[in-house]
């Protein structure tokens, strides 16, 4: 797909990874919509694009709609879905209280709200990006209408302690990747997911020097953490082979997470 010119919409798009695709797909000439809840930075990043900033909870469809309605009224209906969007909460399952020993239980709140924000949210753009596809015409001999690119994590595959929640979440988008795309196949529209390692995203570029280095030691190779850049060029390269569909991808370093 040839995206100059094609309207796009990336989810979390104010930072890190999303923020990263967002100016990826810009400077290669894509009408970018960004969703996400942080109006500032936001609309920042989308002054600098030239895109669309869209304030959005992922959690509420209502406010959902809004979103897409204003990006579709700025760019027309987008061909192009990056969900990016999401959180990372670390709980154990049940451990004890760190100053009485008292036993204490995951909180349910706690994981209603990572599985709302991570599978839920993600899911909700996923259909209503794609039922506004139908409406498009194909862009080539085989039908092709749109691509919907997500974002799981390895924790999908190898959580760590305190990771219930979150590896929960991402196992959801990664275990419903291949059948929305089979729900999808017969309407020109490839759904993929990508699952990141340890990349430097602000969240991880406020620790502590030592403990980046120490990060970036458990991964085989490259020994680094990697580049929201990176994670675009993953995003570029799914959008461009029509023949990448219904998969997931590792993007780690070869790293396998241990325990903790």
């Amino acid at each position: 797909m040839d995206i100059s010119n094609v309207p796009a919409i990336v989810t979390g798009g104010a930072s890190g990874l999303g923020e990263a695709t967002v100016r990826v797909l810009a400077a290669r000439g894509a009408k970018v919509a960004i969703f996400d809840l942080n109006a500032e930075r936001g609309a920042k990043v989308a002054a600098e694009v030239g895109g669309v900033f869209c304030q959005v909870d992922v959690t509420d469809e209502a406010s959902l709609d809004a979103a897409f309605q204003k990006a579709r009224a700025a760019h027309g209906q987008e061909r192009m879905l990056v969900n990016c969007a999401g959180i990372a909460l670390g709980e154990k399952t049940a451990g004890r209280d760190k100053t009485s020993g008292a036993a204490v239980a995951h909180k349910l709140s706690t994981f209603s709200k990572t599985v709302a924000i991570n599978l839920i949210g993600t899911f909700a753009c996923i259909s209503k990006a794609a039922a506004g596809m139908l409406a498009l015409e194909p862009v080539d001999a085989f039908g092709e209408r749109g691509v919907i690119i997500n974002t799981a994590s390895v924790a999908a595959e190898d959580g760590q302690i305190g990771q219930a929640a979150y590896a929960a979440s991402k196992a959801g988008v990664k275990g419903m990747t291949l059948p929305i795309a089979r729900d999808l196949m017969g309407e020109g529209i490839r759904v993929n997911t990508i699952l990141p390692g340890i990349l430097s995203t602000p969240m991880l570029a406020g620790l502590p020097q030592n403990v980046q280095d120490s990060l970036a030691a458990t991964v085989p190779f490259p020994k680094r953490l990697g580049r929201p850049e990176e994670y675009a060029d993953v995003v570029l390269f799914l959008i461009g082979n029509g023949y990448v569909n219904g998969a997931t991808l590792r993007l780690d370093g070869a790293l396998r997470m241990a325990p903790r």
